[in-house]
């Protein structure tokens, strides 16, 4: 193995940051866009399943089959699932697309269930209101359901992402050379496990503190907002009461 001091030089040559940059890069665009994917079809399947048109009867019961299936799944037996159906079904994907496809399944059944917990939060007085006003199905999820849903979908959205940009380390298994991997590798060079490990950590860090920090500052505004909401309707609730 080599010396300590030469292993933290040969970290910071050209060579080894540009291999790890790829590796972190590899690993972003995994959750960037698994969390995409999720968010948009996440959203189109919670709205599928509040349809009661009898002939997308058999479309909710597969999604929901498919998003309780998928939330009880291990990632890593999604991840190898998702390869032998692949290369079973005659498809030479490289085992980035491979991992890529299977992040796009896990995120859209995980935030397909956050957003039906939104739209539940919306009380049924409102949704019946517009029913009665002739509202569509298009005007009642997004003038009513979603302006108010989303206060309840963000928080934990939020939380989703950030687990799941560390989530994407499974993907090493399939042999995709994300951070994790490009770990693995530098240590095989000779490197010092606890030196690698502690730069991945911080570039880990490094990509999920600033989504964490948008987070909160968006729940606290939040926050800020449903304070004074709650206020009008209950009044004595923003009036110090004095002994």
């Amino acid at each position: 193995m080599l010396p300590l001091t030469q292993q933290i030089s040969n970290i910071f040559s050209s060579f080894t940051l540009i291999f790890l940059l790829q590796a972190a890069w590899n690993t972003l665009a995994l959750a960037a866009a698994g969390c995409s994917m999720g968010l948009l079809m996440g959203f189109v399947i919670a709205c599928v399943r509040r349809t009661h048109n009898p002939y997308l009867l058999p479309l909710r019961a597969i999604l929901i089959v498919f998003v309780e299936l998928m939330r009880r799944i291990p990632f890593l037996v999604t991840l190898f699932l998702t390869m032998f159906v692949l290369q079973g079904a005659g498809f030479n994907l490289s085992f980035f697309i491979i991992g890529l496809i299977a992040v796009c399944l896990i995120s859209t059944a995980y935030l397909a269930e956050i957003f039906r917990a939104g739209f539940e939060s919306v009380p049924q007085a409102q949704i019946e209101a517009a029913q009665t006003l002739n509202f569509s199905q298009r005007q009642l999820i997004f003038l009513v359901m979603l302006p108010q849903a989303w206060k309840v979908v963000l928080p934990p959205a939020f939380s989703f992402m950030v687990s799941f940009i560390k989530d994407t380390a499974l993907a090493s298994q399939l042999g995709v050379v994300e951070l994790t991997f490009a770990g693995k590798i530098l240590i095989t060079r000779g490197y010092s496990s606890f030196l690698i490990y502690a730069v991945i950590l911080i570039i880990y860090f490094a990509m999920s503190y600033p989504l964490s920090r948008l987070g909160a500052r968006l729940e606290k505004r939040l926050g800020q907002h449903l304070i004074p909401e709650a206020a009008r309707f209950e009044p004595e609730l923003a009036t110090p009461r004095t002994v």
